[in-house]
């Protein structure tokens, strides 16, 4: 127990590790692999509402899947670089790779490069637009390292930080914004809800650490109770705008199963938000890294798998 009465999360370290010594596997540790699960499918989710209204090789696939890695691995490498100082007086996080010695700072900072180079290489590979947009994705997503140091809705910049996963998989497919224009800004407004409220979950596990150290949070700044109610309605916000997404994509109207299909799709995603909040409770988070990693990526997973099933039986593919 905790001095405010909350039963923490069990072991000290952080979960979803990958076991092994090799410089791979460290590697891998460093940037959480598999957190990829997050945001990858809805990188393939823009490709798929994309491929509509346009033709879909398998090249551009393998360009927005290397452009997707290559970017999360320099924003998590990155933010790993940040708080190393930070890391290593946390109990959770002292033993990850660069606190603990297991890496240096040389080769996250090799590594952070490197894929950087790959994502602006990959983007260019897809078409104009997204080169030239790529600089600004890859600061927006390097820069959420900085965001506790000075705002608490930090969850909120690491979730339009995902969100640049569909809207990059229809604009590799397109080389232009939707029609109408609002349709990917609901879509990328869905998944900022989802993934900021995930995060703060998250966070919960760190808000009195956070609040003891001036680091900003949700939790930190408004308590754990009020974080999760939060958390709950950025979430039922997120079910509302995958809501929308469906009903006005071509996608969505194309036959009565394909709109079945993809409803109940957003069904999936509310019945398992709802309970991810069943897990956390205020006075328990040690079902935290259940209701993180295995509720969404579920989520994000599903929603791949039915908006795929979906586009496979849409008559009228180009």
């Amino acid at each position: 127990m905790t001095s405010h009465g909350i039963v923490p999360p069990k072991g000290a370290r952080d979960g979803q590790l990958m076991q092994g010594q090799s410089l791979a596997v460290r590697l891998a540790n460093f940037v959480k692999l598999p957190h990829t699960v997050f945001a990858m499918p809805f990188s393939l989710v823009g490709v798929l509402f994309a491929s509509v209204i346009a033709p879909v090789t398998p090249a551009t696939v393998g360009w927005v899947l290397l452009a997707f890695t290559s970017a999360r691995f320099a924003a998590m490498a990155f933010n790993r670089l940040v708080d190393r100082d930070v890391d290593a007086i946390n109990p959770r996080t002292a033993m990850r790779e660069l606190p603990a010695g297991t890496l240096t700072v040389g080769q996250a900072r090799f590594s952070i490069a490197v894929s950087s180079v790959l994502f602006v290489i990959a983007s260019g590979m897809l078409n104009p637009l997204c080169l030239a947009l790529s600089p600004v994705a890859l600061l927006w997503v390097l820069g959420y390292s900085y965001t506790k140091r000075f705002t608490r809705w930090s969850h909120l910049w690491l979730g339009l930080g995902l969100a640049i996963a569909p809207v990059g998989g229809y604009l590799a497919v397109t080389g232009a914004w939707s029609q109408p224009w609002w349709l990917l800004c609901v879509l990328a407004f869905a998944v900022v809800c989802w993934s900021g409220g995930f995060d703060m979950i998250y966070a919960l596990q760190d808000a009195e650490f956070d609040a003891k150290h001036g680091l900003h949070s949700v939790p930190s700044k408004f308590g754990v109770v009020r974080a999760i109610t939060i958390a709950r309605a950025l979430h039922m916000l997120a079910v509302v705008a995958f809501a929308v997404v469906v009903a006005s994509h071509p996608l969505g109207s194309a036959t009565p199963l394909v709109n079945g299909i993809l409803w109940a799709a957003v069904a999936g995603i509310a019945l398992m938000l709802i309970w991810e909040h069943r897990l956390v409770k205020a006075d328990d988070l040690s079902r935290v890294d259940a209701a993180f990693f295995t509720m969404n990526g579920l989520i994000s997973m599903g929603f791949l798998v039915f908006v795929f099933t979906a586009r496979l039986l849409l008559p009228e593919a180009p």
